[in-house]
């Protein structure tokens, strides 16, 4: 999980940390990065399954370009995606879901039964997988 946030951050710009306290609020900017983070870690996981990178770092444009939208600026954005604390914050919301959907952190197994049943039902994750 932490090296999605960290290829989100690679993608983004840095810079400081302190500005960008409002995005952690903004639950779509949020929920886009925790469901770019599911699907990498389950492609991480699982060695029958892949990420779909494209697909994955366009989302991620998106997202940049929506907080972008929503009056945030780059600078913003960017001390966002750096903030170490908000980093392990959602990997921890993300480890959560992914066990409420079956995974078991020590079983490979549980995190392509997840993945795949995730692309049959055509998420936001499944999605972001093949």
């Amino acid at each position: 999980m932490r090296h999605s946030l960290l290829i989100a951050a690679a993608l983004i710009t840095a810079a400081g940390t302190a500005q960008a306290q409002g995005l952690k609020d903004e639950a779509e900017i949020r929920n886009g990065l925790l469901i770019v983070g599911m699907a990498y870690e389950i492609s991480r996981k699982c060695d029958d399954l892949d990420a779909r990178t494209l697909r994955g770092i366009q989302t991620l444009f998106n997202l940049k370009s929506r907080a972008r939208g929503l009056g945030y600026s780059s600078a913003e954005v960017d001390a966002y995606i750096d903030d170490k604390a908000e980093k392990d914050r959602l990997e921890g919301i993300a480890r959560a879901q992914l066990a409420q959907l079956g995974v078991v952190a020590d079983d490979p197994a549980t995190y392509c039964a997840v993945g795949r049943d995730q692309i049959a039902k055509g998420t936001g994750v499944g999605a972001l997988l093949r």
